[in-house]
């Protein structure tokens, strides 16, 4: 997807747009919907504390815990649809998953700020195996030193795999796009060492 001949930093990443066919991929956003239990979680910020602008879920093996933005996440059991998602994301990733965060994004002014997934119980270089389903969203990198900046359309059952140094090296998010019509679900695959996660204080 990058020019092979270009100098810039590239995040290392596969992008596979059509990993599932468009029914196959409704299907399943269907399914998420009736089968997940959605939260709102609140994150604390100079003003206080506000929710988080879209809604949230966490599934997994026991013990896989998880903690970002001061929310310490306790995987609630695989569901079916999920579990099916998990087999097929870690035959195209040649990784083992436990665990998965599941973002809902209703409408195009949900979104998710510049961060990186690099909190220690990931391990140094995680391979994170990300799933997009319903409305097409853009998806930006920015180099954490030099501020270069990549920028993907995630659409209608897509896979995007990141590896190698690419949470050390890239923040990414997915920007408002007040344009944008109609619900999103992305599934992000990973693996938790719960022997490196956070105790409670």
């Amino acid at each position: 997807m990058f020019d092979l001949f270009d100098d810039i930093p590239k995040p290392d990443i596969v992008w596979l747009p059509d990993w599932l066919d468009a029914a196959t991929a409704s299907d399943t956003l269907a399914a998420l919907i009736d089968e997940i239990t959605w939260q709102q979680d609140v994150m604390n910020t100079p003003a206080g504390k506000v929710p988080f602008p879209r809604l949230t879920a966490w599934q997994g093996d026991p013990g896989a815990v998880y903690v970002y933005s001061g929310i310490r996440n306790i995987p609630k059991s695989w569901t079916p649809t999920v579990l099916t998602l998990k087999t097929q994301a870690e035959a195209e990733s040649k990784t083992r998953f436990n665990s998965v965060l599941l973002n809902r994004y209703r409408t195009g002014m949900d979104s998710m700020g510049w961060h990186a997934d690099k909190e220690r119980e990931l391990g140094p270089q995680p391979v994170i195996a990300s799933v997009s389903l319903g409305t097409t969203r853009t998806f930006e990198f920015r180099h954490t030193k030099t501020r270069q900046t990549h920028a993907l359309q995630l659409t209608h059952g897509s896979l995007l795999i990141m590896q190698g140094r690419t949470q050390l090296d890239w923040a990414h998010r997915v920007p408002k796009e007040p344009e944008a019509r109609g619900e999103r679900i992305n599934l992000t695959f990973r693996y938790v060492d719960s022997s490196a996660t956070p105790k409670r204080p």
